[in-house]
């Protein structure tokens, strides 16, 4: 047992290292994981015990834990086959316990591994393995009179030829289990070799898509991760033909010294025939694969980390609360689906205008269009960035100019809302309603609030990405789920609006759960306490522990209820009040602020034996009770009128809304029918090494024309002031 203690204390001891914590942090993630705890709620509640970790820091221990957790599970299997084998050696099972990768272990293991049928081992079954170790001794014999040796009829083994050549598929297949011969040469591979890529069909390229591929190379060690997935999709749709180019000649070299003991020996030129068959047959096609490998989880690493990081931003949009908005989805032949949603995300009205060609009933689309916003005092119109988006956006606009209040309207990215539409989810809450009114609303909606309604739709169809269809889609939806999981958690939830979908978000509760808690409040009323959460089917006292925290009761009897403070520390919180004077009513007033703004947090830390993190979140959430993250964030660029192509001239001033980010630069909403792109070299004077440094998306953005392309409808932009 101590001996698994203290193997369990360098494991810690190794992730401490490896990202800068001490081990009591990591220790206490892994304990309070293994408790059962989410990661949300150790993040947010749980800070004494790991020193305020954010969720990613408590992810990527939990992530780094697993791997060492399988590594040591492998290495244990390994070591025991091996030994039943009986062929494990001090050395060797040294070696398997010092590896640090999983690939060293396999790398160990792959000369013990039950093989299929190869040419070596009919070799060896034609009993030509002791003609091979005779070889590898290179002793001054004659190799044909030692081969005649194993001439057998039986064997079919009928001529020296016969013996040779199977002596040298064994010693190949000797060469290429070698695991420092491997290592040696993969990391040589990684460090000198070249990717390279030239035409396989170019007819099956169309539009020209990879025509840079088409004779292209690029070092190993260089290779950007949206190259790799380029180059990826390419060779998968047979446009590319894909390898790593390197000096064979040194590869043959290193193996050489490595094998040929004696060169003067006759064996010689036949071991090192078997070396460079080895290198081409065996090893070269083997550690392509795995170096390729690694550069397409690189690749894919970067996309994923790309999506989630333009998922996080999109979903925590600041919410344009407390407006009545009329939403459009766009559309030429069916029409353009109008939706007014009132403050509260209830649809008032459902509606269908045709104002562009083939129908072009525009006189009437606009009378139905001011009469909406009129009867309905509307404060905002969203309009879906679809198809028809522009044409939509200038009847929009025109109208808006006429009407004698201001009304702004914004384009929303409708990504994924006719996915929302289609869905089971939709059709539940709108069940007499056609799917482009459904996508109608849904666009309104996620300008009141984003997270609300995008939590409906699959995080995959949100359009924020980069390459997201050629990577692992199990590790994307994880990693996806993850952020969505964190927004929602960091933002709250009111228990008395939420829907199913975002309730499914909080941490530790289930689908059945959400749905529960749904269907409680439907059958007996609002909510008026956290208390009452209790009662629910499937929630028991662990599920409640996780989740309670990040539930709200706005309205209820407690008023605690309605901030961010975990009911477990409900009793400090009235002692903290006592102390200064108030009582829970005082909440959010400036009087408290001011009465809290002045305290020591170590005395009062020390009196209510409370940790100094804890406190200190305690008296934000009583300064402001019903904080929202968002709110602290730029608002969307408002907009009252529109721009067309032919209006851009090169060194014009725009602000815009960053879109998307991706490896090579940002694209930016300027309000003409195309976003423009601000390449990574122009998003500032100073090197950037990625535009996730300078923008995120829902950055509200001062740009300048940089040029314009009529025929392909493209807009090049800059951030980097002409007066710079």
């Amino acid at each position: 047992m101590i001996e698994t203690i203290e193997k369990k204390q360098q494991l810690l001891g190794k992730i401490a290292s490896e990202q800068s914590l001490s081990i009591k942090q990591v220790k206490s993630v892994i304990s309070l994981l293994q408790d059962g705890n989410t990661v949300p709620f150790i993040a947010r509640y749980r800070k004494e015990m790991t020193g305020a970790l954010d969720e990613v820091q408590i992810r990527d221990i939990l992530d780094r834990w697993q791997y060492i957790q399988n590594l040591e599970q492998r290495k244990e299997e390994v070591i025991r086959i091996i030994d039943e084998q009986g062929k494990l050696t001090d050395e060797l099972n040294k070696q398997i316990h010092h590896a640090e990768k999983l690939q060293e272990v396999e790398d160990l293991y792959r000369p013990y591994k039950q093989k299929r049928r190869t040419k070596a081992t009919i070799a060896k079954e034609k009993g030509l393995e002791p003609f091979a170790t005779w070889l590898l001794s290179f002793q001054n014999e004659s190799v044909e009179e030692k081969a005649a040796e194993f001439i057998s009829e039986e064997k079919q083994v009928l001529t020296v030829e016969d013996a040779i050549a199977g002596a040298k598929d064994i010693i190949a297949e000797l060469v290429s289990d070698d695991a420092e011969s491997r290592k040696w040469i993969r990391k040589e591979t990684s460090k000198s070799g070249k990717v390279v890529s030239t035409a396989k069909d170019e007819a099956k390229d169309e539009k020209k898509v990879y025509e840079m591929y088409y004779e292209y190379e690029e070092p190993v060690n260089k290779i950007v991760p949206h190259r790799i997935l380029a180059l990826n999709r390419g060779e998968k749709e047979e446009i590319l033909r894909v390898s790593i180019k390197l000096n064979i000649d040194s590869m043959i070299g290193y193996l050489s010294k490595r094998w040929v003991h004696n060169q003067n020996s006759p064996a010689a030129p036949v071991v090192l025939e078997s070396i460079e068959d080895s290198y081409k047959r065996l090893i070269q096609p083997s550690i392509e694969r795995e170096i390729r490998n690694e550069l397409t989880e690189k690749g894919e690493e970067q996309a994923i980390h790309i999506f989630s990081e333009n998922l996080r931003n999109l979903l925590l949009q600041p919410p344009l609360k407390g407006k009545m908005v009329l939403g459009l989805d766009p559309a030429y032949r069916t029409g353009c689906k109008l939706a007014v949603v009132d403050e509260t995300g209830k649809v008032l009205k459902i509606d269908v205008i045709y104002p562009h060609p083939p129908v072009s009933k525009a006189k009437e689309a606009k009378e139905k269009f001011i009469s909406l916003l009129r009867d309905f005092n509307v404060e905002m119109v969203a309009i879906g960035n679809g198809t028809a988006s522009r044409e939509s956006e200038q009847f929009v606009a025109d109208i808006l100019k006429e009407m004698d209040r201001e009304i702004f309207y914004l384009i929303v990215n409708e990504a994924g809302a006719s996915v929302y539409s289609a869905s089971d989810i939709a059709r539940e809450e709108f069940p007499d309603f056609h799917v482009e009114e459904r996508s109608a609303v849904s666009i309104a909606r996620r300008l009141q609030d984003p997270l609300a309604e995008l939590v409906k739709i699959d995080p995959k169809s949100v359009g924020v990405g980069q390459y997201q269809h050629d990577v692992s889609q199990k590790r994307l939806s994880e990693s996806l789920h993850f952020v969505v999981e964190t927004a929602v958690n960091q933002v709250g939830v009111n228990v008395n609006t939420a829907s199913p979908s975002l309730l499914q978000y909080v941490a530790g509760l289930t689908k059945s759960a959400a749905n529960n808690i749904v269907k409680k409040r439907e059958e007996e009323g609002k909510f008026t306490n956290r208390a009452q959460l209790k009662k629910v089917p499937r929630l028991g006292a662990k599920t409640y522990e996780q989740a309670i925290g990040f539930l709200r009761v706005l309205d209820g009897n407690n008023t605690l209820d309605r901030t961010g403070i975990h009911p477990e520390n409900y009793e400090e919180v009235e002692k903290l009040l006592a102390t200064v004077g108030f009582s829970t009513d005082d909440i959010g007033t400036d009087k408290l602020k001011d009465a809290l703004h002045g305290l020591d947090l170590r005395t009062v830390s020390e009196q209510l034996s409370i940790g100094e993190l804890t406190l200190k979140d305690i008296i934000d959430a009583l300064v402001r009770p019903e904080r929202d993250p968002r709110d602290d964030l730029p608002h969307p660029l408002l907009k009252k009128d529109v721009l067309k192509m032919e209006d851009l001239k090169p060194g014009m001033e725009l602000q815009g809304t960053v879109r998307n980010v991706v490896d090579f630069g940002a694209f930016v909403d300027i309000g003409v029918k195309q976003d423009g792109l601000v390449h990574i070299s122009k998003l500032r004077k100073q090197f950037v090494k990625h535009p996730m440094d300078v923008v995120s998306v829902g950055d509200v953005v001062t740009v300048w024309v940089d040029s314009v392309d009529k025929n392909k409808g493209r807009v090049a932009l800059t951030m980097i002031s002409p007066a710079e």
